[in-house]
């Protein structure tokens, strides 16, 4: 028999974003209930993308880092603290068309709610390597200002050839001791002058047309084995490699629903979490293509929170104090 629950604010995705979202939202009396996701067969899980992470040395207030999955799991048990539904579950569905909008998870619970903050967050792209899952946050990295600092003095890879590969290869080269990018193409996508930055770095090598075949290691990355369509396959040594071949923002339940731009991710208006789509709000890797870090979606979620509670207040007042008490 399905259920369905009424709620002032139903948020989706319990990474940085949506849960600093909860915990402003629940600190205003609105009881969120927060549909994080489990953990999938496609290596999604609670948390999102920090979970992935072993230590963080730079979200602010750890002098001496913090363990991602650690991070995340204070973040949700203070939205809990301050009255938020934290849910184990998937959103299978969600129509926000029209008032009030639906959820549905994937075990056929129906939800309601006045208001919906997307916080769904974004999926770094893969080479599709079994060994990508093994070394992920054990020398395997998405992000070289999280993970960088890791890697100083070390010999590391960065694989892709677009601006976001040049970034990750320029960050890392006032760090590591040496950054290979490897690009399976023949000349680069980047824009010119990032090219140039990376150029005229002393200590970055370019391969192209070359192929990460596998990652190498025991208990951490020691090496990457290449392939080049003129020459043997080779291993090349290195402590760590950095994938930097794109996200995709997770938008698929709003498909047709919400306005995205021309690269996938969610359009909010001006200097503000709220969508075109009145009641609904967005925040975090979804909606950004260019952080892409803890502390920014943390904000982002605050921003969310705050337009959340001033539309709930201005449209329906009765709404807005009626939930949590």
């Amino acid at each position: 028999m399905t259920t369905i629950t009424d709620h002032a604010v139903a948020v989706i995705g319990g990474g940085p974003a949506g849960l600093t979202a909860a915990i402003y939202l629940a600190r205003a009396g609105l009881a969120p209930v927060v549909f994080e996701g489990d953990h999938g067969p496609d290596g999604q899980r609670p948390g999102g993308q920090l979970t992935t992470t072993t230590a963080v040395d730079n979200y602010p207030g750890f002098s001496t880092g913090v363990d991602g999955p650690a991070l995340v799991a204070d973040m949700r048990e203070q939205a809990r603290r301050f009255g938020a539904t934290i849910r184990t579950e998937r959103v299978a569905a969600a129509d926000v068309r029209g008032h009030p909008m639906r959820v549905r998870t994937e075990n056929g619970d129906e939800h309601t709610a006045v208001a919906v903050v997307v916080a769904t967050g974004a999926t770094a792209r893969m080479l599709g390597l079994p060994s990508e899952a093994r070394f992920l946050g054990r020398g395997v990295s998405t992000c070289a200002t999280c993970d960088g600092h890791f890697f100083r003095d070390r010999h590391v890879a960065v694989v892709g050839g677009g601006d976001s590969a040049m970034e990750e290869a320029l960050a890392l080269s006032h760090l590591a001791g040496a950054v290979t990018v490897v690009y399976r193409g023949a000349r680069l996508r980047a824009s010119h002058v990032m090219q140039q930055r990376v150029l005229a770095r002393a200590n970055v090598t370019l391969l192209y047309e070359t192929v990460v075949a596998d990652i190498v290691g025991d208990q951490k990355v020691s090496a990457v084995s290449l392939v080049h369509p003129t020459a043997r396959q080779r291993t090349l040594p290195v402590d760590g490699v950095f994938l930097a071949i794109g996200h995709e923002p997770n938008t698929g339940l709003f498909a047709g629903q919400l306005p995205t731009d021309e690269r996938g991710y969610l359009v909010t208006v001006g200097r503000t979490a709220c969508t075109p789509v009145p009641g609904v709000f967005a925040c975090g890797d979804v909606q950004d293509p260019t952080y892409k870090q803890a502390i920014t979606a943390a904000g982002s979620g605050c921003m969310a929170a705050l337009d959340t509670e001033r539309w709930l207040r201005e449209r329906d007042p009765v709404t807005a104090n009626g939930f949590g008490g």
